[in-house]
């Protein structure tokens, strides 16, 4: 999923409450998928002060090239790292990413199951996510 469809589908507009319940079991796993990795908690430990590109980010935490886009890409996809474009005098430009959220909270409860809380960085917005239980 790209991220702007996770935007558009998650935008606080579309819910009165700021809230956006969800129930996709992919969202969630994939959100999961990214925290539990090492390398992808310090991309957005790292990215949560100042927006870097994956060369940037490569050769700051000794983690080779091909693995850092793989590593973005996880986050990008779980909608926890956002792409931005740099722009450099000589007119070309790379992308940068930077982190998009605040804060995870992850609840079990009895009843639904696994509950997701993201607040994401732009938005000041919180939104539910809760899955099948897994």
């Amino acid at each position: 999923m790209s991220q702007s469809q996770f935007a558009e589908r998650d935008a606080p507009e579309n819910h009165t409450d700021g809230q956006r319940p969800r129930t996709d079991e992919a969202d969630v796993g994939g959100v999961l998928e990214a925290i539990d990795d090492a390398d992808c908690r310090t991309i957005l430990a790292a990215t949560s002060d100042e927006e870097l590109t994956v060369t940037e980010i490569s050769d700051a935490f000794d983690i080779a090239r091909s693995t850092a886009y793989r590593k973005v890409e996880v986050l990008v996809d779980a909608g926890l790292l956002e792409e931005r474009v740099r722009i450099r005098s000589s007119g070309n430009h790379v992308s940068a990413y930077a982190c998009a959220v605040e804060d995870l909270t992850l609840s079990i409860d009895g009843d639904s199951g696994l509950e997701l809380r993201v607040t994401r960085t732009e938005e000041e917005t919180a939104f539910a996510s809760a899955g099948r239980r897994f």
